[in-house]
């Protein structure tokens, strides 16, 4: 592993080669997984409960709702939303 150049924070780990390629992978699959069943004449609604305090429900079928309610931690999926 090369030296840190000063670009990346503190406790900010770097993937490299099939690991940084199978993360993406996996990151695009999970989005493509999470809007697949609103899509379409036949779309399902989803549910989505906020981790507030007060715990607002949201019933909707809209993927743009959906992906910025949710959070992301993958960089790959990141840039998908």
């Amino acid at each position: 592993m090369s030296q840190p150049s000063g670009i990346l924070h503190q406790g900010t780990q770097e993937e490299r080669g099939e690991n940084a390629r199978l993360a993406a992978f996996v990151g695009a699959v999970a989005i493509a997984d999470l809007v697949k069943t609103t899509l379409g004449p036949k779309g399902m609604d989803k549910i989505l409960q906020s981790m507030s305090r007060n715990h607002d429900i949201t019933v909707t079928n809209d993927g743009a709702t959906i992906l910025k309610s949710i959070y992301i931690d993958n960089p790959a999926a990141k840039v998908l939303v």
